[in-house]
């Protein structure tokens, strides 16, 4: 389904989706001294918080 066809709640949850796989990715990074895993998953979770700011942006301009 592309991005245009997504209703808001598909997309909130698919954000903090990628935000919790992001944390576990850190996480798991951390506990087996990986890290590549652990900075992939902050990148994860960095992504995934400018893609619920821009959510947020758009949803205040609602009418």
């Amino acid at each position: 389904m592309s991005d245009e066809k997504k209703s808001d709640t598909e997309k909130k949850i698919e954000h903090k989706t990628e935000e919790f796989g992001g944390k576990a990715k850190e996480a798991i990074g951390k506990a087996t001294d990986d890290e590549g895993l652990e900075l992939q998953g902050k990148n994860d979770q960095t992504k995934s918080n400018i893609k619920q700011a821009g959510q947020k942006i758009k949803d205040a301009f609602k009418p």
